[in-house]
């Protein structure tokens, strides 16, 4: 599998998790189709395959210059056909799959599977100047009426491909994608302009959302087009036998719940939502500002419901002594809080780990080469952060790590991940702010060279998130999880904090004159002082994470 450099590349190796994946507890009565290796959706099984014969290889363009691998689904069972090929950038290792199919008919329909009719040159490589193993051609099949293509074909000849190659899909079992990842282009660019290859994902995506993920890629020639002539898969019925029941959940918590590194130097920790409450945080409600509540340890006496009116919020203990210390956490009584739900109508399953703490401490800004603590702008009561595990309803395997970063967030391959212990992924969370990262190290959020600084490092302050969580939510599961009231406390877990943005940046600009343009450059929630709202009404409890 070399290439005619000889310089071995990323994607000539496989990636595959340290430990073996376990055998998941069985199904009992409840559909029990998890981690089966096939899921059946509208008359159509699926089946996923992750290893690939190669067909042609690129050595420029693309993510880091390194180009990109076609390949060919291999080893597919008998009876199931191919839906398009798969290609990834050189630059990673091998890890991705595609689904096949295999039509399972119901009486009176239609067959979900068809032959395409003839296929169109979308590209070649021919006669251009690129780095490559021998020329590649990228085919785009031509549905028969009533189907759609879900996938393109690559060859290295110039004859067209076999009409026996690959299947096209009854157009009821399709939805439409959209474009997501850059794969290659001849150019170092990805301006949409000439050649492109991209990954796909159904447009509308959510806990409701049918559309599911083939793993083909799309090529076009020129601008992209605002409808792609390739579809991806839908699940007409949305019933949810391929997902994990209580009992699986809590083997694929305890095989892939990441340790989470707090920085040496972070005083705020996090802590349990129950240690926040026993230890005197307090229920304010406007107009009585002057009586608070303490709350019950599970939070039974919080308001349930409604909307963030600001009629009340919560806030840290009234006297000083017992306030700095609430302030600081306690990552002994740590726990995680998870939501599971169904993700690419119901053939991967995010396990989204929530963290409270109790105090999100000042920021740090960075100009050049001197760090500026910006005293307490930054600060603000009451922090919930999370991460999310993708994992495939196939095998139950770990493809992906959602990590949130303020009021944003990024996923993480699984080959671009630090292992501990296993499957378990390390994550870090910044000083002060706790933005988690898959790397420890300084990230820098502004404008060339100045801006907000995350500063994350290994420590001896290391949270299991895997050690007593508490499966807070899975709508899927019906009555077999109670949802804590502090979860249906739809307010501010903190008060508004007011102080005089502009009058803090004068201050520190007296003795930092570079700062003038630091209300430009530093994100925006780091001015909004007011403690954030809990999980549920974040826009991925029932969405996609970006």
């Amino acid at each position: 599998m070399g290439n005619s450099s000889n310089k071995a590349l990323p994607i000539d190796t496989t990636f595959k998790l340290p430990a073996n994946l376990p055998l998941w507890p069985q199904g009992g009565g409840d559909g029990g189709g998890f981690a089966t290796g096939t899921i059946t959706i509208g008359g159509l099984k699926l089946f996923q395959i992750s290893t690939f014969n190669r067909v042609w290889t690129t050595l420029e363009g693309g993510p880091g210059d390194a180009g990109a691998t076609f390949f060919e689904p291999a080893g597919i069972p008998e009876g199931f056909f191919i839906l398009g090929h798969y290609s990834q950038p050189n630059n990673k290792p091998l890890f991705g799959s595609v689904l096949v199919a295999k039509d399972e008919p119901s009486s009176g329909s239609n067959e979900a599977l068809k032959k395409p009719v003839d296929y169109t040159l979308v590209w070649s490589s021919k006669s251009k100047k690129i780095k490559q193993d021998k020329d590649g051609y990228v085919w785009l099949p031509t549905a028969p009426d009533g189907y759609k293509a879900l996938g393109h074909v690559v060859t290295t000849t110039s004859e067209k491909p076999s009409l026996d190659k690959i299947r096209c899909v009854r157009t009821d079992l399709t939805e439409q994608c959209e474009i997501n990842s850059w794969i290659w282009g001849p150019d170092k660019s990805n301006d949409g302009k000439g050649f492109g290859v991209h990954e796909v994902r159904p447009s509308n995506r959510g806990i409701e959302a049918p559309g599911v993920v083939v793993g083909t890629f799309f090529a076009h020639n020129g601008e992209t087009p605002s409808s792609l002539p390739i579809a991806c898969l839908k699940n007409p019925n949305m019933e949810f036998s391929s997902m994990p029941n209580l009992t699986q959940i809590k083997a694929l918590l305890q095989a892939y719940s990441p340790f989470m590194y707090l920085h040496p130097k972070e005083k705020f920790q996090p802590a349990s939502v129950k240690w926040y409450f026993s230890n005197g945080a307090l229920l304010f409600k406007k107009g009585e500002e002057s009586k608070p509540v303490a709350i019950d340890p599970t939070g039974s006496n919080l308001p349930q419901g409604g909307s963030n009116d600001g009629e009340y919020w919560l806030d840290l203990p009234a006297d000083k002594a017992n306030k700095e210390r609430v302030k600081k956490g306690d990552f002994k009584s740590f726990q995680a809080y998870v939501n599971a739900k169904p993700m690419f109508g119901g053939t991967f399953t995010d396990l989204a780990m929530w963290v409270f703490y109790p105090f999100n401490g000042p920021g740090t800004a960075k100009v050049g080469l001197i760090d500026i603590p910006l005293g307490v702008i930054g600060e603000h009561i009451g922090d919930w952060e999370h991460v999310t595990l993708r994992v495939s309803n196939f095998n139950g395997e770990l493809k992906k790590v959602y990590v949130s970063q303020h009021s944003s967030g990024e996923w993480v391959e699984a080959p671009q991940l630090e292992f501990q212990s296993g499957n378990k992924p390390v994550i870090y969370s910044s000083l002060n702010g706790h933005a988690i990262y898959a790397k420890e190290g300084v990230v820098m959020q502004g404008l060339d060279g100045a801006g907000l600084k995350n500063e994350s490092a290994k420590s001896d302050k290391v949270v299991d998130l895997g050690s007593g969580f508490e499966i807070v939510a899975g709508e899927y599961l019906g009555s077999a999880i109670v949802e804590p009231p502090w979860l249906n406390y739809l307010r501010q877990w903190g008060p508004k904090i007011s102080y005089d943005t502009a009058k803090e940046l004068d201050k520190l600009e007296k003795v930092f004159p570079a700062l003038d343009s630091l209300q430009r450059i530093l994100p925006n929630e780091l001015f909004g002082e007011e403690g954030p709202t809990g999980p549920k009404l974040k826009r991925n409890w029932s969405g996609d994470e970006v």
